[in-house]
């Protein structure tokens, strides 16, 4: 009678577990986002909460979103000109729905190459 009352909540645990394992999950199909090396113009702004803030590069065109590694070195120069050189990574966005939500420009490994 004691074997029961083990084995009954185990086999139920066991059960519910066996889901998470994956096995019947298919791929995607998502690639890694294409990086390439890009020269960007623009104003330095900081957007975001005062939990979650971000830098961003902001010009007539689009905007570029800052690594959080890199914020640093562009830091002190919010609303200011920059031309900066940098890994670009494009992201399209998706609602849950499976709408577009645009896309983010994300920028790493940043070189400053002027300040106006």
């Amino acid at each position: 009678m004691n074997r029961i009352f083990f084995l009954v909540p185990l086999f139920l645990c066991l059960a519910a577990s066996l889901s998470a394992f994956g096995a019947k999950e298919k791929d995607s199909g998502k690639t890694a986002p294409a990086v390439t090396v890009v020269q960007v113009t623009g104003v330095v702004r900081l957007v975001g909460t005062g939990t979650f803030p971000e830098l961003i590069i902001d010009n007539s065109q689009m905007s570029w979103y800052i690594a959080k590694d890199e914020m640093s070195k562009l830091q002190n120069m919010q609303h200011r000109t920059v031309t900066v050189e940098g890994e670009e990574t494009v992201k399209e966005l998706k609602f849950a729905s499976g709408i577009s939500a645009g896309t983010r420009r994300d920028l790493k490994n940043i070189k400053i190459i002027s300040v106006d």
